[in-house]
């Protein structure tokens, strides 16, 4: 029972976790939010930012709260100090004249401590326009790559991990044959020991470089589950090999070869996925129909890229999905993770051959192609993602969608929000879809 225990810990954690957690409790909180229960303006609205400071749970009086008001990821266009009498402050925010996200920050320093917190309107988000382009050759050229995938041997290996398995599940990790020969791509796997038919939930990972524990609890549920790693490693290894290769040889691994569409890093992660279900759709306890991907940040673009180019795939979710519009920075507003164009990587990405690499590579030109139900959730203060940049993939996407906006969320989830997602995949890939 212990052991169970334990393992349903260490899927959660490597599972969600991973995604980005909820920020602790601090000491002193700096609430800061728009004047609308909804965030939520029409362009030319004028928006008010309330701020408020407590400690011990009461307001702090006499604080005194550095802010800055401006769109989001970009320099401030107002920053003042003012002290907020009796623990709160209204402040005049402005407008904005085009679709868009303005932000206030606000920071209180509180026995030598520096507190934040920060409240962003969203002006008309729905009429949010991409700024990337959509190549006349996307189609083909993901295709092509694709019928290149098809001619390399699968070559699937299962290794039974026993110290993982449960009465009701078995754990494997998977090695599978990706992109070109030799070239693996690693997961773990989860498969429920009754015999029988089941849905299968692809599970695509954030950035970074990491193991995985595989999703144990869905499994039991009659899933089978497949969490994959993306860099060509094992992901059962000691934490510390992961640490090292964070550190050295894959630091930076999102901009690799970013010069040339052929040979950027992302081409053989995209198909990796693709990959991944060629697996789990040739697999004899697969049903033959209910396939689904969901995955947050990075993953929340993988889930939207395998959607969109993988037509087996018949549902997705996604948490807030980064490397969407990341040209935005070059039209005077926010782009997506990685933020290629900021003034400190502007020198070094803004080059023609990186300009026509990425927009074969960008969340929004895959999103146009999506035909499947998708399920998506993120809020307002993001500033790994922007929500800019993630409502110019959503506002494009024709296919069935719902979006769950937690406005007061970062780059972070509520448990909320992590159960309605999980909720809505399991029972419809549990019922056909509906």
């Amino acid at each position: 029972m212990k052991k169970r225990v334990l393992l349903a810990l260490a899927c959660f954690f490597v599972g969600f976790v991973q995604l980005a957690a909820q920020p602790a409790q601090q000491y002193v909180q700096v609430i800061v939010a728009p004047d609308r229960a909804d965030w939520t303006y029409k362009t030319g609205e004028p928006a008010r930012f309330n701020v408020s400071v407590f400690k011990d749970g009461v307001p702090l009086k006499g604080a005194s709260v550095s802010y800055e008001i401006g769109l989001e990821k970009l320099k401030p266009t107002e920053k003042a100090t003012k002290t907020a009498s009796n623990g709160t402050l209204s402040l005049e925010g402005g407008t904005l004249k085009v679709p868009g996200f303005l932000r206030c920050v606000a920071q209180v320093t509180v026995d030598g401590v520096t507190y934040r917190g920060l409240g962003t309107a969203g002006y008309s988000p729905d009429k949010i326009v991409p700024t990337v382009e959509n190549p006349g050759d996307f189609d083909a050229f993901w295709r092509t790559a694709k019928q290149e995938l098809a001619t390399i041997p699968l070559d699937a290996k299962m290794t039974l991990m026993p110290e993982r398995c449960t009465e009701k599940v078995n754990v494997y990790h998977l090695s599978l044959q990706n992109f070109k020969i030799g070239n693996r791509l690693y997961g773990i796997l989860c498969v429920p020991k009754a015999p029988g038919k089941y849905p299968a939930l692809l599970q695509v990972p954030g950035a970074g470089v990491r193991g995985y524990a595989g999703d144990i609890a869905n499994a039991e549920k009659g899933i089978i589950t497949l969490q994959i790693g993306i860099h060509g490693i094992p992901v059962d290894l000691p934490a510390q090999v992961y640490e090292d290769l964070r550190q050295v040889a894959l630091n930076g691994y999102n901009t690799y070869n970013m010069d040339d569409k052929d040979r950027f890093y992302f081409k053989r992660v995209y198909l990796g996925c693709v990959r991944a279900n060629d697996f789990l759709t040739s697999m004899p306890e697969y049903d033959g129909q209910n396939l689904a991907v969901t995955g947050g940040s990075q993953g929340g673009a993988l889930s939207v890229i395998t959607a969109a180019l993988d037509s087996r795939v018949k549902l997705l979710g996604a948490f807030y999905p980064a490397l969407s519009d990341v040209t935005g920075y070059l039209h005077g507003r926010a782009g997506g993770w990685p933020h290629y164009f900021t003034e400190q990587n502007l020198a070094y990405n803004n080059t023609k051959a990186k300009l026509e690499t990425l927009p074969y590579y960008d969340v929004v030109n895959f999103a146009r192609r999506v035909k499947v139900p998708g399920y998506y959730s993120w809020g307002y203060n993001d500033e790994t993602c922007p929500p800019t940049s993630m409502h110019a993939f959503y506002n494009v996407t024709t296919a069935p969608k719902e979006l769950f906006l937690a406005y007061d969320t970062g780059h972070w989830m509520y448990p909320e929000q992590r159960n309605k997602m999980n909720n809505w995949l399991v029972s419809r890939l549990k019922n056909g879809g509906k």
